[in-house]
């Protein structure tokens, strides 16, 4: 059994995150090289590490960033003001890592919410966001949407308290092969979800019409293939997912 599971079942869940960085820094040193390189901890590596179960997830050694993760550190560092601009910023599920470093950041004003996980800063649902309409710059809702299953609502709440003029980096697994979304609410079987929709807490497998569906929310998007512009090896320096488009979502002024 893995250390970090060990950590999980005998730690209660508000000290596990800080207690797993503090083993995951140490263990990188194990993993040290010039291969590779994390973008979201810059750590340079020889090699990367399998991480979960379902699927498995080439993930970094000391941080334990995967590849969506790693390519949103690169898209918001390259092709954004986050970095830089006076930003307000609204982390959907937030992970240890990307909070950490927002809160880092003297130009973000963040906030971070999830209906369970004890990372998030407020306890929130998002088909009913308790925020004031029109209030954040930036929006980052990171492999959420898949697991809602009214994702219309969801979508039209990140709208409402979205700026006019601001943006939202709205990801989810997107099935490029299809034409429209498949989802049936009549499979609610975890095994039965596992099969249909290739994860067992998944609740659809989003098609192309992905798209149109946050176009129907009031967004304009811009599917971003970053991917192809950071070309083949950066790809492999920094061990990511060739088939993974940036939403880029943006409310009109």
């Amino acid at each position: 059994m893995r250390v970090e599971s060990i950590l999980e079942k005998v730690l209660p869940a508000k000290y596990y995150p800080r207690v797993e960085r503090m083993y995951l820094k140490r263990r990188g040193i194990r993993y040290w090289g010039w291969k590779h390189t994390c973008p979201c901890c810059n750590g340079h590596f020889r090699t990367f590490v399998p991480w979960g179960t379902k699927p498995v997830q080439i993930a970094c050694p000391r941080c334990y960033s995967v590849a969506r993760y790693r390519l949103l550190y690169l898209y918001l560092r390259n092709k954004t003001g986050f970095f830089k601009d006076s930003l307000k910023v609204l982390d959907i599920a937030p992970t240890q890592n990307f909070q950490e470093m927002c809160k880092s950041l003297p130009s973000i004003d963040y906030l971070s919410v999830d209906i369970s996980s004890p990372l998030a800063i407020v306890r929130m649902d998002i088909t009913a966001i308790a925020l004031t309409e029109n209030s954040f710059d930036c929006i980052i809702c990171y492999h959420v949407l898949e697991h809602i299953p009214d994702d219309g609502k969801a979508m039209a709440e990140l709208f409402r308290v979205l700026k006019p003029g601001g943006w939202a980096i709205l990801q989810t697994p997107v099935d490029h092969s299809r034409d429209t979304t498949y989802e049936d609410p009549a499979i609610t079987d975890p095994d039965a979800r596992e099969s249909a929709f290739n994860q067992c807490d998944h609740v659809r497998i989003y098609g192309r019409d992905y798209k149109d569906r946050l176009e129907r929310a009031g967004f304009n998007v811009h599917i971003d293939d970053y991917l192809e512009e950071l070309g083949e090896a950066a790809i492999e320096r920094y061990v990511l997912i060739r088939d993974e488009k940036i939403y880029l979502c943006t409310k009109p002024s």
